[in-house]
């Protein structure tokens, strides 16, 4: 296993990180975590060297964004001399905070949830416009800082889901010692970015890269045409491989997380952190990913950047989140990678965010600076999703 310093911390943190959101569970039920499997699958990742644990309050829970299982799950885990060999990161639920004793309860329940009396990385969660300038008008700052003081946590960071503007706002509102972004082989230049997880790495933070697989889509079901371009180079290099190579290649990056719920994805994916070392890869590699990256790109249905600047719409149409599912669909066309986003869209877009709820008042096509026609578009979408 390699290591990485994580930013002004210091920490020496194991370049792959176990995110604990997608556990072996039972019965489809995501609150039923399958604890014999999950159990074995942490411990021998922690054997081979890795010790940096994700989780959060809502992970594995029946019900989207409420307390869940995955936090007591790891309390359990590290137990018989596992916790001395790990940092736990976990998260502040922001849209459950409406004061500030609301984030000193939720914070000493995780402390007692996770069995610990000090938590090594604390994040504020998903942080986007709405929780931000609700998390400012709270004191969250003065929360933190009193929260180190205790030593209930060690150090104070945010996990971001939003524009690149926002971003830059929040790392200069606060010493943060860490952020966690969204950064792929896909997502480079989506919510924080690239020039947003360099502007933080300049400011001394440490940054953790999430979905690096983008949900495993870059692992399972992907393309022939990608298949092949990959085995020209190197035959030997699953999807998976190629995909966190890539994002190891940046030495900015401090950890990468990987929800893994096999045991065959935790061995693999120590198996490629062996080699993930920064600016490693040769320029035949470099010029296959490039290749990979284009591939996935002319499969894109709508050039919708995400900017969101067709937002809000007045009808409450979620429009990119309809169109980022509806590329997902066309991007990775296998039958089961199609039913997986068929599932998220449902789960995540909810009924009145659909395109059904568009009223085709054309505002948001006045605002689109791609010049998208996206009341057309959005029947599209409901054309596949209907």
């Amino acid at each position: 296993m390699q290591y990485r310093k994580l930013g002004k911390t210091n920490e020496s943190v194991s370049i792959l990180g176990f995110g604990c959101m997608r556990l072996p569970i039972l019965d489809g039920n995501m609150a039923r975590i399958d604890e014999e499997k999950a159990t074995s699958m942490i411990r021998h990742a922690i054997d081979q060297g890795v010790n940096y644990l994700d989780t959060a309050w809502s992970y594995h829970s029946s019900v989207m964004g409420q307390k869940g299982e995955s936090e007591p799950f790891v309390g359990r885990v590290l137990k018989d001399g596992y916790r001395e060999k790990v940092k736990i990161a976990t998260k502040l639920p922001a849209w459950l905070i409406n004061s500030r004793k609301d984030m000193e309860d939720i914070l000493d329940s995780q402390r007692e949830r996770l069995q610990t009396e000090t938590i090594d990385f604390y994040l504020i969660h998903s942080l986007g416009d709405a929780t931000w300038k609700k998390m400012k008008a709270l004191g969250i700052g003065d929360f933190l800082d009193k929260a180190i003081a205790d030593g209930k946590i060690r150090y104070a960071g945010f996990s971001y889901h939003d524009n690149p503007d926002l971003f830059r706002e929040i790392v200069d509102a606060y010493d943060w010692s860490f952020c966690q972004i969204q950064y792929n082989l896909l997502d480079e230049n989506y919510q924080a970015g690239k020039a947003g997880m360099q502007y933080a790495a300049e400011k001394g933070m440490g940054i953790i890269a999430m979905e690096p697989l983008r949900g495993g889509k870059l692992a399972k079901g992907v393309p022939d045409e990608v298949i092949e371009i990959y085995k020209k180079v190197n035959s030997e290099r699953n999807p998976a491989e190629w995909a966190l190579r890539w994002v190891w290649d940046h030495r900015e990056i401090g950890t990468v997380l990987s929800g893994m719920n096999t045991l065959e994805d935790v061995v693999q994916n120590i198996k490629a952190a062996s080699d993930g070392e920064p600016d490693s890869l040769n320029p035949a590699e470099t010029e296959a990913l490039n290749k990979v990256k284009s591939l996935y790109s002319n499969r894109i249905r709508v050039d919708c950047t995400t900017c969101s600047y067709c937002m809000p719409c007045p009808s409450g149409v979620n429009i990119p989140g309809n169109f980022g599912y509806y590329n997902d669909y066309f991007m990775f066309s296998s039958k089961g990678a199609r039913e997986v986003t068929t599932k998220l869209f449902y789960f995540f877009i909810k009924p009145d965010q659909r395109p059904d709820a568009c009223t085709e008042c054309g505002q948001c096509e006045e605002k689109c600076p791609q010049g998208i026609s996206i009341i057309d578009e959005l029947k599209n979408v409901g054309g596949i999703f209907a």
